[in-house]
């Protein structure tokens, strides 16, 4: 794979990037207006939007940071970027050009006063996984194989620059309008300051693992915090295949229910229990050993639940709350989806939205068992989405919604939801977690 011996760095130098970025959309549009000529509307759409993922994607893997995080979290929602973004944009997700060795080494002996090869007895400074804010080194310390993930220089100083830049673009797509749209943007840059501290993750890293270690099929790595610091954290290497490389294959039903119920286990007892949660959920997270155990990464991203959240959001987890029309908008309201200043017709949308929203997407809550291989209930949750991104109504509405915490909390289940799908797994039994403790 293609290195990469520079990032840029300062604000001018990605902004540049970006410039550059959508002059080639640009050029994309223009070809496809003389594309639509003389193909079919529907080709030259699918050729319009393959070639601008293509380009997006390849100016964002070049600046790396919160630029290319945006991508990875837009991957993930697939129910409202066309298939050719969530394809690429995926690829940001453990895919992207690492540094090249002679940048690896400069930058690690910038974060830590020494070299690698001062500190462990080996180092390959040739990646072997590389991400949006960084990437992975296998190293060697008596006997020990370890893998040392190093962040790339200038992200954390370039986070609110690029989520500047960018944040035109998501209140385009998510019909975002400028009154009260700061506290949506703040809450993801906050994380995403929190994602480029090494020294949080290493002390969120090894507080989950002990809080979930009598989870069944579920492993951690150990942390060394003698090899890390602000912008270099070490752990165990864990021997396994990423989760996407394993469900692309599997054929073993067994395996999967397994998997699926320790992944579910994971994440309700993070929920229910620390009222805190590994917010990003996506199949580079998350590796399958030789064994058919779950081995669970990279906890940078942690959201804490507030009782103020988590009350009224799972009560509305109940059919019968769902169904209870004077219960249901009030917690739409304490909840933030509904606001005291909202016009009739705003209030009755809102109000059927997420009426229909919620009594689909909380459909795994409403038995003991449920069925994740289900690809009716998948394409349910897929039009939906499509029938109200389309919806001419909803786009003349202020598209500001919810709380704040719904970013992240939305984010997990959407990921969580996925890679269940993904797993095809059977019978998972939603309030397993409880018997574990």
């Amino acid at each position: 794979m293609q290195t990469i011996d520079k990032i840029p760095t300062s604000k001018i130098q990605r902004a540049t990037k970006l410039v550059s970025t959508g002059a080639k959309v640009g050029v994309n549009y223009i070809k496809y207006y003389g594309d639509k000529m003389v193909n079919s509307e529907i080709e030259a759409k699918a050729r319009l939007n393959k070639n601008n993922a293509t380009d997006i994607y390849d100016g964002l893997k070049q600046l790396k940071g919160s630029a290319l995080k945006v991508a990875q979290m837009l991957s993930m929602e697939k129910s409202i970027l066309p298939q050719a973004y969530v394809e690429k944009f995926s690829l940001a997700q453990f895919s992207v050009p690492p540094l090249s060795p002679p940048l690896v080494l400069k930058t690690f002996k910038k974060y830590f006063g020494k070299t690698p090869n001062d500190i462990f007895d080996t180092f390959n400074a040739t990646s072997v996984n590389a991400a949006s804010i960084g990437q992975v080194h296998i190293a060697e310390k008596d006997g020990k194989k370890l893998a040392v993930k190093i962040q790339y220089p200038g992200v954390a100083e370039s986070i609110a620059s690029d989520l500047a830049m960018v944040k035109p673009i998501a209140m385009n797509m998510f019909n975002i309008k400028g009154k009260d749209s700061d506290k949506y943007f703040k809450e993801v840059e906050n994380k995403l300051v929190e994602e480029t501290n090494y020294v949080l993750e290493m002390k969120q890293s090894k507080e989950i693992a002990a809080a979930c270690s009598h989870i069944s099929n579920l492993l951690f790595p150990k942390y060394y915090e003698e090899f890390s610091s602000e912008r270099i954290i070490t752990m165990d290497y864990m021997e396994g295949e990423h989760l996407s490389e394993f469900t692309a294959y599997n054929t073993n039903q067994e395996k999967a229910n397994t998997l699926g119920q320790a992944l579910w286990d994971f994440y309700m007892f993070q929920i229910h229990k620390l009222k805190k949660v590994h917010a990003d959920p996506h199949p580079g997270n998350f590796l399958i050993s030789k064994q058919g155990e779950l081995i669970a990464l990279d906890f940078g991203c942690m959201k804490s639940i507030p009782n103020e959240f988590y009350t009224p959001y799972f009560e509305l987890a109940n059919p019968e709350n769902i169904n209870n029309e004077a219960f249901f908008i009030s917690k739409l309201y304490e909840l933030e989806i509904l606001k005291e200043d909202d016009s009739k017709e705003e209030l009755e949308f809102f109000t059927k939205m997420f009426h229909d929203m919620l009594s689909l997407f909380t459909q795994p809550f409403h038995s003991e068992t449920f069925d994740f291989s289900d690809a009716k209930f998948f394409g349910k949750i897929a039009e939906l989405g499509e029938r109200y991104s389309k919806s001419t109504d909803l786009k003349k509405m202020n598209g500001n919604r919810g709380s704040k915490h719904f970013i992240y909390i939305n984010r997990t289940f959407f990921g969580l939801y996925n890679l269940m799908f993904d797993l095809k797994s059977e019978n998972i039994k939603i309030n397993n977690y409880t018997d574990l403790e």
